[in-house]
């Protein structure tokens, strides 16, 4: 048999020749540039699809039928979920390379600090505050990465699983960065006691709205709405509530200068998480066939999470009055909370504005449980209607 006679009846990957199939130029993707990036060229099309390139239909499926990737494993629709593209345009070797970065940079950090006797010199009543609250809030940290780890097998594309996964990974590392962090700064500090974190995470009444909140989230069984949940509705009310607007804001005036460093990699890690999550849901919306659906389908989504992250939110109020030196207030904090996750479902099309907290008079003393009920009963009343 010939080579040519091989190239037109052979069935192997590889045997047929078409135009531009030797060319270094050739795509068989529409790229989203006028030039495919790198990240698309090892990112689109990896996972295979029957209505693409998948001819002969799943290979594999699951007892009951159902095949290795189904679009029926959210309630959200999409005309082409192919279309997706991430902004941060993470594949493997960037992102290892990112996290190793980073963790590089936190080593740096730590070192520097304990060489230098920094951790003896915190405050003593920010000392406690690291103790009990950063370290119970570390277990947040892990309940979201570990609902976006699961999230991520269940993506209809690469593209959408690569997004999630590089999220659950974020989540992951910047629990174990808490864990290590406090475990190092507190062998220098006297009778700091590294269990504490887990029993307030546990038992105090502080953190248990917030712990619900992240059990409703990992208990979800649809996977955008666990990623939707995660990025547009805890992370802004209450992440970034808990890093930026308390840790990062306080921590200076109490002589602790190295744990707004760590945090700080959190921060960052979310910029890119929230951009890629925009992106996602921002094109789900803008989808021509079934962009309303999905609309009436996150806000309700939003509805029921954005109530949760508001209690949880608003139970944190006492912390602010922890530390010794008052550097920030929670109601400016939750402000800027209440800004940000609007301001995110604009960027997407949905309704995201929040009350703003009551008005505290002269004399009158501000309590959780009065805030929350103020906050939001106008966002469990939306789920009634």
């Amino acid at each position: 048999m010939t080579m040519q006679e091989t190239e037109t009846t052979s069935a192997a990957a590889g045997a047929k020749v078409f135009p531009g199939s030797d060319s270094r130029r050739y795509n068989y993707f529409e790229p989203k540039g006028r030039k495919a990036t790198h990240y698309e060229d090892v990112t689109v099309d990896v996972q295979p699809d029957p209505e693409r390139y998948l001819l002969q239909n799943w290979i594999i499926s699951f007892g009951d039928g159902t095949p290795t990737y189904s679009k029926d494993w959210t309630a959200l629709k999409c005309t082409d979920w192919h279309g997706f593209r991430a902004p941060d345009q993470e594949w493997e070797r960037t992102h290892y390379q990112r996290q190793s970065t980073i963790v590089g940079m936190i080593q740096n950090v730590v070192e520097n600090a304990r060489r230098a006797g920094a951790p003896q010199r915190f405050d003593k009543a920010w000392v406690a505050v690291l103790q009990n609250h950063v370290g119970a809030f570390k277990h947040a940290e892990y309940g979201l990465g570990t609902a976006l780890m699961r999230a991520q097998r269940y993506g209809y594309t690469q593209m959408v699983n690569n997004a999630i996964l590089t999220n659950a990974s974020y989540k992951l590392r910047f629990a174990q960065d808490l864990t290590l962090y406090l475990a190092e700064v507190g062998s220098d500090i006297g009778g700091f006691d590294l269990d504490a974190g887990k029993a307030h995470w546990l038992d105090d009444p502080i953190w248990q709205p917030c712990r619900e909140a992240v059990e409703h989230i990992r208990a979800a069984t649809d996977f955008l709405e666990q990623y939707f949940a995660v990025n547009l509705v805890f992370e802004p009310l209450v992440g970034e509530l808990f890093r930026s607007g308390f840790v990062m804001q306080v921590a200076a005036a109490q002589n602790d200068f190295s744990t707004p460093s760590v945090i700080s990699a959190a921060e960052a890690d979310y910029e890119r998480n929230l951009a890629n999550a925009v992106e996602l849901f921002a094109l789900l919306l803008r989808d021509p066939a079934h962009g309303e659906d999905n609309r009436i389908m996150l806000q309700s989504w939003f509805t029921h999470h954005g109530g949760l992250a508001v209690k949880a939110a608003l139970q944190l109020q006492p912390l602010w009055s922890l530390p010794r030196v008052k550097a920030a207030s929670f109601a400016d904090a939750f402000e800027r909370a209440r800004n940000r996750v609007a301001a995110i479902g604009r960027e997407i099309g949905i309704d995201a504005d929040l009350p703003a907290l009551p008005p505290v008079e002269v004399g009158q003393v501000a309590t959780p449980a009065a805030a929350a009920a103020a906050v939001t009963a106008p966002v469990n009343g939306a789920a009634a209607e």
